[in-house]
């Protein structure tokens, strides 16, 4: 099983969170924002991940510290579970409609983080959540995943509408870039032969 826990606790957030890379999608997420929950559980749903998250932070000044953390300690749980990512399919993308709204995500799980984020919102929340702070999100997650991402939206009204296809993306995507791949399962995806 590719699994891993990180524990990271700052004078803004404490956080435990376990990634099981080959799960069944199961989730018990408790960050303090639901709106993120909401999201972060449709990550675990869609990936195929089992995911056990638990923030307690500085709600009392804003949501910030929770959101860009949370993706922090998940992008380095993921990493560690991957590991040496040998035998994985490396790259994965979705197009991924919901209702009115499509969204496209584009992944190389390289060890090379990069965030290239073409999503906009025409509302300053959803839920409580500020949508400022989706982007936040999947800047820690990536930088500490590893992960070259591209996250756009082609088009979409509701702002939760495109919140949720770009959690949904990036799930399917993961999902595809995380499986074995049975013609390399003993090599890493890489000329130089490590990522």
């Amino acid at each position: 099983m590719r699994s891993a826990t990180i524990e990271r606790k700052t004078n803004e957030t404490d956080i435990t969170t376990t990634i099981n890379v080959d799960g069944t999608g199961t989730y018990d997420i408790k960050t303090g924002v639901g709106f993120l929950d909401h999201m972060l559980e449709q990550l675990a749903r869609h990936s195929l991940m089992d995911i056990t998250l638990r923030c307690d932070g500085d709600l009392h000044i804003d949501q910030h510290h929770t959101t860009e953390d949370c993706g922090i300690a998940m992008g380095q749980a993921l990493a560690k579970a991957l590991g040496d990512k040998k035998g994985i399919t490396r790259y994965g993308s979705m197009d991924l409609a919901m209702d009115e709204t499509l969204t496209r995500v584009a992944l190389d799980i390289s060890g090379r983080p990069f965030l290239i984020w073409n999503v906009e919102f025409t509302r300053d929340k959803v839920g409580d959540m500020d949508t400022e702070l989706f982007r936040e999100w999947f800047q820690a997650f990536s930088q500490h995943g590893g992960i070259t991402l591209h996250v756009n939206n082609d088009y979409g009204e509701n702002n939760h509408h495109i919140a949720e296809t770009c959690f949904k993306a990036l799930a399917r995507a993961l999902r595809q870039a995380m499986s074995i791949d049975d013609a390399q399962a003993d090599r890493i995806p890489s000329t130089k032969g490590s990522l």
